[in-house]
Formats: structure tokens, sequence, C-alpha cells
């Protein structure tokens, strides 16, 4: 439930409120965290209460209705506690909320999202396959018509939020292999439903604290209200609409993280003595700080930009893409500058940049692959510039531009 007051304040207020929940309840629960394995409830209720479960669902449907602009600012500000909490969430405020929105039935829409904004129904995006993650029109998971429904068997892997939520959005094929992702089609099942298993992990290597799981789903029966939208066919654009959004969030947990681990250093260089001097006043060390800011602040502006042009009425796909790819390298090259200048202390003990550092390198998978990325914004430059003669999503100035001017 969110407090009252939060549907109350505007958005620089709101922002304030949401730095003060992290640097007065995330960041001190961190280490109880990691003792206990998993979130703590307690902290739990506090993402729910601050609405941070609601950042991206319509006022009219019990949500806060920022902006992506406002969203990844949001994103930057609360990433600078773990990004294991953001976990909890993020499967709520992007992939399965903005599917619902733009592709589901009105019935659809006013039965779940108020529910989901207010962190009582969390929701899980089963897409990937042990034989299909970033080819996701390769899917194999199936859905057979039958009389009044549908029956549902297949198997989903690395699925974030899955073990524990209340709803599942399957991805399914109901065309023929040959059909491509014009074959794919979303469902809404309840995880209760009889026939689905979830099971997670015997060990993460990073986001410990929130495991990913697999899901088999054996005959699993629902009825026609559950498949998303009403339609077949239509699961493919609702996956990318849920992905893209996803995308920005991601680059912007990137951001959060890398300004985290850089402040977390640089205290601590300036802290330790060597050679007679703070380490934080020699100038190789001063070089590596540098370099780490610029990064940081181009992976800022892009994201920025990127979200910007998201608010502007399209979706800057290719901008969104380079993004996240930057910023997840980004965060990967500063998590190891800081590592390395922190010594010994980067690897022994309980510092929250080593932990950092090791959660930090999932994010270069999440939400598509940095290989995946490279070469499909590779494609698009070669078919954009084939066409035209441009990039994509360009900002330069063309004579077709200009004239419509």
């Amino acid at each position: 439930m969110i407090d009252p007051d939060v549907l109350t304040l505007d958005f620089e207020a709101y922002l304030a409120r949401v730095a003060a929940l992290t640097d007065d309840v995330l960041i001190p629960a961190e280490r109880e965290m990691v003792e206990a394995g998993a979130v703590p409830d307690h902290v739990l209720d506090a993402l729910a209460r601050g609405g941070l479960f609601a950042v991206s669902i319509p006022r009219r449907l019990g949500g806060l209705e920022w902006t992506m602009t406002q969203q990844v600012r949001l994103t930057m500000e609360f990433t600078r506690a773990s990004c294991v909490y953001r976990s909890r969430f993020s499967t709520v405020i992007g992939l399965c909320s903005q599917a619902i929105l733009d592709h589901g039935t009105d019935a659809q829409r006013e039965g779940l999202l108020p529910r989901m904004a207010a962190g009582e129904h969390v929701t899980a995006f089963a897409l990937t396959e042990p034989g299909a993650g970033s080819d996701a029109a390769s899917l194999t998971t199936t859905a057979r018509r039958v009389d009044g429904g549908w029956v549902i068997d297949g198997r989903k892997r690395y699925i974030t939020n899955a073990h524990w939520a209340d709803e599942l959005v399957v991805f399914a094929r109901t065309g023929a292999p040959a059909d491509g992702a014009a074959g794919v089609s979303a469902f809404l099942v309840p995880r209760a439903t009889e026939g689905v298993r979830t099971s997670l992990p015997t060990r993460m290597n990073g986001h410990a604290e929130a495991p990913v799981a697999e899901i088999e789903l054996t005959g699993v029966r629902v009825a026609d209200s559950a498949l998303l939208g009403g339609r077949t066919g239509t699961g493919f654009a609702a996956a990318l609409r849920g992905i893209n959004h996803a995308r920005l969030h991601v680059a912007a947990t990137c951001v959060g993280q890398a300004t985290r681990m850089l402040e977390e250093t640089s205290r601590h260089l300036s802290d330790r003595e060597q050679f007679g001097a703070p380490l934080a006043d020699l100038g190789a060390v001063q070089a590596d700080l540098g370099r780490c800011f610029a990064d940081l602040e181009a992976a800022r502006a892009l994201t920025m930009e990127a979200a910007r042009a998201f608010d502007s009425g399209t979706v800057p796909r290719h901008r969104i893409a380079a993004a996240k790819l930057f910023a997840s390298e980004m965060a990967s090259r500063v998590a190891d500058r800081c590592v390395q200048l922190m010594g010994g202390e980067g690897i022994v003990g309980d510092h929250p940049v080593p932990r950092m550092w090791r959660d930090v390198r999932a994010l270069r998978i999440y939400e598509g692959s940095s290989p995946v990325h490279e070469r499909n914004l590779g494609r698009a430059v070669n078919r954009q510039v084939g066409r035209d003669g441009t990039l994509p999503d360009t900002y330069r100035v063309t004579r077709r531009s200009a004239v419509e001017v």
C-alpha cells in the first residue's frame, strides 16, 4: 500500500523523498540483506509504501505516472543502494506493467495494474528459455487452443521474481514455428495455477539476494481471458514494449551503481595513507578517478537524452539500446577500477564496492547482452545508411527534415 501523502507530492518533492529512503533505509539495510540472503520484508514494505512499485503506472490506475525522464532520475537515485532492491520491483514497473498497459484489455489493466502499483501483486516476465534468449522469436513454449481456453507447455529460464511472483506474463507460441515472431502470444498466468512449478538456482554469481528462477509449465490450463489483449500474435510487440522501457531503467541503474562505487572509493582513498600522503593525492589514482567520472557522466547524459526522446512520443529503440550497452559496460569498467584502487579491501571483507562489482556484471547481460546490442546496432547502422544515408535515430538535420520545418 502506498502512503497516501506520497500521492500528493510533486516530482521534486518525491525525488527528495526517494533520496532520503535510499540514504536512511536502503543503504543501511544492505548488510542485513546480505546476511539474510534475501531482501528483508521491512525493506519491501518501505519500497511499496514509498511508491516505487508505482512510478510508471498511470494515476487513474493507482500509480504515480512519472515521465520516463523522471523515472530515470528516480532510478539513478535509488540505485545508489544495492541494485538487488530494484530487482524486486523492476519487473512490475517496466517489463510487465508496460506490456499490460499498452497491449492488455481494459479488464486486464483495471484488474492488475492498481494492485501492482500498490506493491500487492508481483509480476514476472516469462520470456527467456533455455534455447531462446536474445533470439526471442525462437521460443518453443506452446499454447494450444482448447474449449474455453488454452493449455500451455514449456520451460522458462533466468526469470526475475518468478519464484515469488503472484502473476506470470508468459510468452508462448500459438502459431507455427515458421511464423517466427508473428506466432508469439502473451498470457497472464497466476503462479498458483496447477502445472506451474518454479525453482531457484543452486548458485548466483551476483544478485544472490534476488535470484532468478526457472519455470516449468506442464499442461497449464488458462481461460480465454488470460490471453493478453484478447488477440493472438501480439506477444512479440508486447515484449518489445516492456523491454525498451526496462532497458532504459537498466541504463539508469548502471549510472546509480557507478555513482555509489565512485563515491565510496574516493572516501576510502582519502582516508588511507601510503608513502606519507592520502592515496587520493597520487596522480595515477586521480587519473583513474577522472576517467571513471568522465565515463559516468557520458552514460548519464546518454541515458537522460534517450529518456527525453522517449517522452517526446516515440520509442527511440536504437538510442535506448546504445544507452543500455554503454552504461552497462561503463558500470563494469568503473567497478573494476574501483576494486583495483581499493587494493586488499577490494577483495576481502564487507566493503560495499566489491559486492557491487559482482552485482553490476549481470547488467551487461540483462535486457539484451552487450554482444547482441553491438550486433543489432551495427546492423541498424548499415540498414539506415543504406536507405537514406543517415544513422538510426539521428540527430543530424537532413534535407527532408529541413523541408518539413
